[in-house]
């Protein structure tokens, strides 16, 4: 929809000033660009009135300035706020102070945690007529838009000029009327991009140390439509996609601007094979040639496959890469049938971790607890089957958010699967203890359904943190495996005796960890909220996994003292005989295997008793087939740190998804193998050690 103007009102006006924000939380030293306001900026400055009219302010961002930039406001004509749920609250102090100090600004909110419909608190789904409840609530917010706004905002700002008759547009919301939706966008490259036209740069502010993550859409929409997701109100839609030319540019801009991170917003990175092949070698070949851009952080393809390796491979070959994504929410098929999600059958997504393991492509899988459908036992059996599947587990199991316009929010779908929800600070892990503002943000968590009820969760909550912390990030994988081998015990089975020990042992190191889970579980489920913060760790927020598993490896000789007193209490439970030597040795060799925060040498040595390599590597059965080995074992420490916050850092929080803080006995060298590259780093410290051993090196 295009308006006529009468020439003589712009004529004579005056510069019309926007102010705009889009305010997220700082990650160490890095904050994101604001993109989606510089791409609504860009689309509407492609008419020649408002490029030539309108004053676009710089874009708040900082949630600790918002006094500053409130300060800073003078005769605003338009305030413009991209919203989410990451800064919904802080938005709306800014709007309402913004509107006192200035009644006459006319106050848009859009983004993806602007409700569809709107009863009370209770955003359900769209309709015709207006719902004005809204805006007796939040009487400072003049218009809404809904879903993907640059046509309307370049809209808005064209009725602003001439007689402000918002009606005439659709896909907004006003006190007074409701328009229909806007028609999507079908040609994309509409829309310049903010960063070939410089624009990000003009709505930033300069700010030393500080690092700009760079959002990027290759495409939008997305074919799916799972009930727990809302990617920019666009699930169920029809994927629309970006010129090759445009993005190989924009891979150019981000090289050239030294950008450290991408955040690509496809919902279904991968899903165009032969297309995002060619993005994956062009960001390949700029990392390359200049060194930049630092990484990428794609959502992959919801249905993986064989075809997104060759996609992963060129990533990792330039280091633009951790791991490979492979979601599966759930392994329950009632509870993925309530969700409308469609995996992958689980034999064939066993080959694909198999086939990803042999390209040497790290890969994690991510499980949602607290979903509609699921049960203690569902998703006890769920981890069970990823144990027993991937030979070098990475989990990361998240709480079930409820989105504002997300399927599952509907009154509906709610009444249905008994959805309780409680609303809670807002769980942004890893995110900097500083520059965080006073202003607490909220989300809504699953408490209940009708197939759980909170006691239910916790302990769903219990065993996801038993298995990140324990068994994914390596403390106790190798035991388990061991257990699960020679006597056929299940996973849960063990740890489920070694939540037995936490209990009636709260004075040991995993009893104490134990006891502040179960204070921390309860804090979230009541309302209090997710962060925790450890000062001997680092100034950043952890997930409660990683924290556990960080203060475990500060003493590595007290944690492998604290492992044979646990093994001790389960072969007396479980009724076992094994032999201790083999199981203490056992101990040893899986302390060895993680890069402990006390042993910061170069290469890692360890002489064992029995050839656990082997016995691992094979997949060998009984322990009268275990052979004796009395030789040492290599490999190189990946995280050499003396810093002990950046040491956690690269141990935890970037190292875990490339399982960076443990090696696997595959990858142990022995004295004896053949090394074909004469300058591998192992190899001289092999030469090195056994020379002052006084035994042969046998390489």
């Amino acid at each position: 929809m295009t308006f006529t103007l009468n020439f003589s009102i712009f004529m004579s006006m005056k510069s019309i000033k926007v102010y705009s924000s889009q305010f997220n939380y700082q990650y160490g030293s890095s904050i994101h660009f604001p993109y989606s306001i510089a791409s609504l900026f860009a689309y509407a400055k492609t008419d020649d009135v408002i490029k030539d009219n309108f004053q676009f302010e710089k874009t708040f961002i900082f949630r600790n300035k918002l006094d500053e930039y409130i300060d800073s406001v003078e005769n605003p004509d338009i305030l413009l706020c991209s919203c989410y749920v990451w800064n919904w609250e802080i938005t709306n102090v800014l709007a309402r102070r913004v509107k006192e100090k200035c009644p006459n600004c006319t106050v848009i909110f859009g983004g993806p945690n602007v409700p569809l419909r709107y009863e009370g608190d209770v955003p359900l789904g769209w309709v015709e007529n207006s719902t004005n409840n809204f805006f007796k609530d939040y009487p400072w917010v003049d218009i809404l838009v809904h879903q993907e706004g640059e046509y309307t905002i370049k809209e808005i700002f064209e009725q602003y000029i001439g007689d402000k008759d918002y009606s005439k547009i659709n896909g907004l919301e006003t006190i007074n009327h409701r328009t229909p939706p806007q028609p999507r966008i079908t040609n994309l490259d509409e829309i310049p991009s903010p960063y070939l036209t410089d624009l990000i740069w003009d709505l930033v502010e300069p700010a030393d140390g500080v690092d700009y993550i760079s959002a990027w859409e290759t495409n939008r929409g997305c074919p799916f439509q799972c009930t727990f997701c809302d990617w920019g109100s666009a699930t169920k839609t029809k994927v629309r996609k970006w010129e090759m030319d445009r993005l190989f540019k924009e891979i150019e801009w981000f090289a050239d601007n030294k950008i450290p991170y991408i955040d690509c917003c496809d919902a279904n990175f991968g899903i165009f094979v032969e297309r995002d092949l060619k993005l994956a070698k062009k960001l390949k070949s700029e990392k390359m040639k200049k060194g930049f851009p630092g990484r990428i952080r794609p959502a992959w393809a919801k249905i993986a496959s064989e075809k997104i390796v060759p996609i992963a491979k060129e990533l990792l070959d330039a280091d633009l890469l951790r791991a490979v994504t492979l979601a599966v929410q759930s392994l329950d098929p009632n509870t993925l049938n309530i969700i409308k999600r469609k995996n992958i059958k689980f034999d064939k997504f066993g080959e694909l971790v198999k086939m990803f393991r042999g390209e040497k492509i790290e890969n994690y899988t991510e499980i949602i607890m607290g979903m509609p459908g699921e049960t203690v036992e569902t998703y006890k059996g769920g981890l069970e089957q990823l144990m027993e599947l991937f030979p070098r587990p990475v989990v990361y199991v998240y709480n079930c958010g409820v989105f504002v316009n997300a399927p599952m929010n509907d009154s509906h779908y709610v009444k249905e699967y008994d959805i309780k929800t409680i609303r809670s600070p807002i769980y942004l892990w890893h995110s900097s203890i500083h520059n965080r503002g006073d202003i607490q943000e909220t989300e809504d968590i699953v408490i209940g359904t009708n197939s759980f009820d909170l006691d239910g969760l916790k302990e769903m909550y219990l065993y996801g943190w038993v298995t990140q912390a324990f068994h994914s990030m390596g403390i106790f994988e190798y035991v388990s495996k061991f257990y699960n081998q020679t006597y056929d015990l299940k996973f849960m089975n063990f740890y489920e005796t070694f939540v037995q020990y936490c209990k009636t042992n709260p004075d040991t190191i995993f009893g104490k960890e134990y006891q502040i889970l179960l204070e921390y579980m309860d804090k979230g489920y009541s309302g209090g909220g997710w962060d925790h913060h450890d000062p001997e760790l680092a100034s950043i927020l952890w997930p409660i996994e990683e924290a556990t598993w960080l203060r475990c490896l500060r003493d590595s000789q007290k944690l492998e003292s604290e492992m044979i007193k646990f093994i001790d209490f389960h072969e007396s439970v479980s009724g076992l005989s094994t032999d201790k030597g083999v199981l203490y040795d056992l101990i040893s060799f899986q302390v060895f295997l993680l890069m402990g925060m006390d042993r910061n040498e170069k290469v890692k040595s360890h002489k064992a008793q029995w050839d656990w390599k082997d016995y691992f590597g094979n997949d060998v059965k009984g322990v009268d087939k275990l052979r004796h080995y009395r030789d040492y074992y290599f490999y190189e420490n990946k995280i050499q740190e003396d810093d002990i916050e950046q040491w956690c850092f690269q141990a935890a929080w970037i190292g875990r998804s490339q399982g960076n803080y443990k090696c696997h006995p595959e990858f142990l060298y022995e004295r004896t193998q053949t090394i074909e590259n004469d300058k591998d780093i192992v190899y001289e410290y092999i030469k090195e050690i056994t020379a002052k051993m006084g035994i042969s090196s046998g390489v």
